[in-house]
C-alpha cells in the first residue's frame, strides 16, 4: 500500500502528482483547474480566492513568525494573481500546553502584518488538541482579493519574453535551516519573508504577463510549472541569479542548490522585452526590489523544461525538485 511521504509536501515532483491523480481526478472543475496561486470566480467583480496553510518549524526565526508567514504567504498568492488583496481568514489549530506568551507574539505579529498589507481579518476560528496530538500551533489563512484589470498568468507567456525576480534567491530556506540546525554563518541569514502586493503595485504595467511566488520547490519548481502549463521552455542565465554571498556559502558547505530553496518575500516576473527595462527600474526603487535582476529569456525550444546556462556556456537541465530538500519549510 502506498503511503503519503515528506516528498509530497515539498512542491516538487511528488506533490504535483498527489495533484493532478488524485485532488484534480476527484475534485478537478473549471476553477480548481485553473491551477494558479489564486482562483478567480465568475462574475462582474473578478473576486480572486485562495488558500493555504502553515506548519513550519521553527516557529520563530530571523526576519519573522509563523504568524508572519501566514499572512505574506496568503497575500502574495494573491497579488501575483493579479489580485488586490483585501481580506484574510484566520485558523489556528494550537496543542494543550502551548504557552500564551507565545501565542500573543504570533498574534501580535499576525496584526502587524496585516496593517502593513493593507488588509483585514474578517473571520476566524481555534481549535485545541490534545498534547502530543499536533506540533505547537498550526494556521490556515484563506486571502479574498479583486482581480482589477491584470491579466496575468502562463497563457500570456510568449518566446522572446524575459524572466525577472525581485531579489536574492534562497534567503528563506537558509534562514529556516541555519535556525533550525543551529548553524552559524558569518553573515546571519534573514528571512525574506514580507508581502509583497505593494511592490507589485509599484512596477505592474502592460506588459507584464505572468507572476509567481516561488515557495516550496523554488526558483527552478516554479518555472517548471509555468513551462508546461504555458508549452514553452525557460533558459536562466547563472551569472544574472542574484544570490547572498552567506547564502551561496551555506549551499556550498551544504551541498543544496540555491535554485530549489524557498523564498518568501520574492516575485518572479515575466515580461515582455519592450517592458522588461521599465519594470526593473521600478522593482529597483522599492525597497523590497532592489536587489532585482533579468534572470532569463523564454524560448520556444525544448518546451516543458528549464534549462540553466552556466558562465562556460554549457546549458544543464533543472528539473522539478525530486524528493524533500526541506520540509516544514512554510
Amino acid at each position: 500500500m502506498e503511503r503519503i511521504m515528506m516528498a509530497h509536501g515539498s512542491g516538487g515532483r511528488l506533490s504535483h502528482e498527489l495533484i493532478s491523480t488524485l485532488f484534480q481526478k476527484y475534485l478537478g472543475n473549471s476553477y480548481l483547474d485553473q491551477m494558479n496561486d489564486a482562483t478567480v470566480l465568475p462574475g462582474q467583480a473578478q473576486i480572486a480566492v485562495t488558500t493555504d496553510s502553515f506548519v513550519i518549524s521553527p516557529l520563530f526565526f530571523r526576519g519573522g513568525n509563523i504568524g508572519k508567514l501566514a499572512v505574506c504567504g496568503t497575500v502574495n498568492d494573491l497579488a501575483v494573481s493579479g489580485a488586490i488583496p483585501q481580506f484574510l481568514t484566520l485558523a489556528l489549530i494550537l496543542e494543550e500546553g502551548f504557552p500564551l506568551e507565545k501565542l500573543e507574539q504570533i498574534i501580535q505579529s499576525i496584526a502587524e502584518t496585516v496593517s502593513h498589507a493593507g488588509v483585514k481579518i474578517v473571520c476566524g476560528d481555534t481549535k485545541v488538541v490534545e498534547r502530543g496530538s499536533a506540533d505547537q500551533i498550526f494556521i490556515n489563512t484563506t486571502g479574498i482579493g479583486y482581480r482589477m484589470e491584470r491579466l496575468v498568468g502562463p497563457a500570456q507567456i510568449q518566446p522572446g519574453d524575459e524572466i525577472l525576480i525581485t531579489g536574492t534567491i534562497g534567503d528563506h530556506g537558509i534562514a529556516i535551516l541555519s535556525e533550525r540546525e543551529g548553524l552559524e554563518f558569518q553573515t546571519p541569514v534573514v528571512s525574506d519573508c514580507a508581502p509583497l502586493n505593494g511592490l507589485i503595485d509599484a512596477f505592474y504595467q502592460p506588459g507584464v504577463k505572468c507572476m509567481r511566488d516561488p515557495t516550496r520547490g523554488g526558483v527552478a519548481t516554479t518555472l517548471n510549472e509555468l513551462a508546461q502549463q504555458a508549452g514553452v521552455s525557460m533558459l536562466l542565465e547563472e551569472v544574472n541569479l542574484p544570490i547572498l554571498p552567506s547564502v551561496e556559502g551555506a549551499c556550498a558547505m551544504l551541498g543544496l542548490e540555491p535554485l530549489y530553496l524557498a523564498n518568501e518575500g520574492k516575485a518572479l516576473v515575466i515580461v515582455s522585452p519592450s517592458a522588461a527595462e521599465e519594470v526593473l527600474k521600478k522593482m529597483k526603487n522599492h525597497p523590497l526590489g532592489r536587489y532585482a535582476a533579468r534572470i532569463g529569456k523564454v524560448q520556444a525550444e525544448n518546451s516543458g523544461r528549464v534549462l540553466l546556462e552556466t558562465p562556460l556556456g554549457g546549458k544543464r537541465i533543472l528539473g522539478m525538485l525530486e524528493g524533500e530538500h526541506l520540509p516544514r519549510i512554510c
